[in-house]
């Protein structure tokens, strides 16, 4: 499996992961030069129903609990499809994964992902990324 590095250290675990971060912005490079910059969370949250007994249980008039679990970000190779298949036929040996920064609120993780995008000039380069954020999107050849 390929590794992700920040500021030039293998992270493995969440031990590793400064405290309090939620996700962190994330590049991954083809051995060409063809990148990816995107974001992961590195936790998800569930709605699941209270059961009978945890209902009475708690005495409380909820009816849904939030579970909040580590997602699968050590596996994570973005949600590019295109990138994705390259991946997969190519293999991971030919693909960097780097985090640029981590953050600390999901709110800096949306504007950082963006900033970043904008910063690395995703759309005008020779990149996996198609658009940002779904409001801008690459000029397609006539």
């Amino acid at each position: 499996m390929s590794k992700w590095l920040h500021q030039g250290v293998e992270i493995t675990s969440l031990e590793q992961v400064p405290e309090g971060a939620v996700g962190f912005i994330y590049l991954i490079t083809h051995s060409s030069g063809k990148y990816y910059v995107g974001k992961k969370q590195l936790f998800s949250s569930r709605r699941t129903r209270l059961s009978k007994r945890e209902k009475e249980a708690t005495m409380s008039r909820k009816t849904f609990k939030t579970t909040v679990s580590e997602s699968s970000w050590l596996d994570y190779w973005s949600s590019c499809k295109e990138l994705q298949q390259e991946v997969k036929e190519l293999g991971e040996e030919h693909f960097q994964r780097e985090i640029i920064e981590f953050c600390f609120s999901k709110r800096d993780l949306n504007y950082r992902e963006v900033w970043h995008q904008f910063r690395l000039d995703v759309l005008e380069n020779n990149t996996y990324n198609g658009n940002i954020a779904s409001r801008w999107f690459k000029v397609k050849d006539k």
